[in-house]
């Protein structure tokens, strides 16, 4: 994990004008606040929430939300789990799939430490070939726990991951999700636990018709799944599955028994733009990227946060405005710099010096560039350092 050097230690207590730029900051008031909103969510509709570690990919995070009621946390890499159990997080589901031999043999041997802990590890598949290495993987770590005189008993979660429209991993809800089904439960070593049945290009529609629609179809290709499961005499397991953006659909589904949104902790601009569902908690922007005004203008300025400090696939970051007169608009300055224009309606520019707050396009890319994220308490203008949150898995791609 990342190691603070002094000059980060010492900004704790200190005013947030003495945070260096660019800076990847946390509104800890507002992310609070969001946990707070999630985990009632959660117990109102009486579903579990595993949020998605890949947006924060903090061991500290973790523990909050894992402390706020979540029943543990989502990777999607091998290596990010590995982090996360090195930093006491012991029960996560690897929603993707490992084909790897290598990666395969972490997993197992993950498996192995986290039942000594009383947790438990999971991972998605979608191939018979899938199974039969994730299979031997397991066996083989059995075998040498066996030599060294330990349990063999230990098992590993196994849902069978079906394409409900992400057009992605996954396969077609018909005969196929039965048959992985049916290879799973051959291996000992193998437990079928149900069906990772996630929809993430509905999280970016920004209609709430569109998202319904997307959902809707979601839902039918699970109940086909779970009618075919049970047809042949077995139990479908737990649907999981729901970001950020559809989780209140997935929750009212009657289908959908755990949800994985994780972007809901920070939000992003992109998340801004989206057609608010009546039902959908009123989660807040808690991310920003600070920045400083480095060159003036007649008619832009200059901020020294690029690209390298936020990413743009998701689109150009948003300037934070704290009134109507203070819009900007963010414009491509390339790897190292922003250019501010006036936004429509706004004459001002701000000065040389200037301190400014960018909410990034996508948080979760955002966050992988930054060794760190600086907790504030009590607000962007007045507020302070309450804590140093090191992204421990960043760059943990395998």
């Amino acid at each position: 994990m990342t190691s603070l050097t002094p000059p980060l230690a010492e900004l704790i207590g200190k005013p947030v004008h003495d945070i260096d730029t660019p800076a990847l900051v946390i509104d800890m008031d507002a992310m609070k606040r969001n946990l707070a909103r999630m985990a009632e969510f959660a117990k109102k509709h009486r579903i579990l929430w595993r949020p998605h570690a890949k947006l924060h990919k903090s061991v500290l995070l973790a523990k909050m939300q894992i402390k706020a009621g979540a029943v543990g946390i989502c990777v999607q890499k091998t290596a990010e789990a590995e982090i996360m159990v090195a930093g006491g997080i012991y029960n996560i589901f690897i929603t993707n799939e490992v084909i790897a031999p290598t990666k395969l043999a972490r997993v197992a041997a993950l498996t192995q430490a986290v039942a000594a802990h009383g947790g438990q590890i999971a991972i998605a598949v979608d191939s018979i070939e899938g199974v039969s290495r994730l299979a031997q993987a397991m066996t083989n770590a059995r075998t040498t726990v066996a030599r060294l005189g330990g349990s063999t008993a230990t098992v590993i979660d196994v849902f069978v991951e079906i394409d409900v429209g992400q057009q992605r991993c996954g396969v077609k809800p018909g005969q196929d999700v039965v048959t992985l089904a049916q290879e799973i439960r051959k291996h000992p070593a193998l437990r079928f636990a149900g069906l990772q049945a996630y929809q993430g290009k509905a999280q970016h529609l920004h209609s709430a018709q569109e998202r319904r629609l997307a959902i809707a179809s979601a839902v039918k290709a699970v109940g086909i799944a779970r009618q075919l499961i049970e047809a042949q005499g077995m139990k479908p397991g737990l649907v999981t599955g729901a970001g950020t953006g559809s989780l209140v659909l997935e929750a009212a589904s009657g289908v959908y028994g755990e949800v994985q949104a994780g972007s809901f902790m920070f939000m992003d601009a992109d998340y801004a733009q989206n057609e608010r569902d009546p039902a959908q908690p009123q989660f807040e922007q808690a991310l920003f990227v600070k920045t400083q005004v480095i060159s003036t203008h007649p008619k832009h300025v200059v901020c020294d946060a690029g690209h390298k400090s936020h990413a743009i696939d998701s689109g150009m970051p948003k300037v934070h405005a704290f009134d109507e007169k203070s819009g900007l608009d963010y414009l491509n300055g390339g790897d190292e710099h922003g250019i501010l224009q006036p936004s429509a309606g706004s004459t001002r520019l701000p000065s040389l010096g200037k301190m400014l707050w960018l909410i990034p396009g996508h948080c979760d890319p955002t966050v992988n560039l930054h060794d760190v994220m600086i907790g504030v308490k009590g607000g962007l203008r007045t507020g302070v350092v309450h804590g140093i949150y090191p992204v421990d898995a960043r760059g943990a791609l395998t």
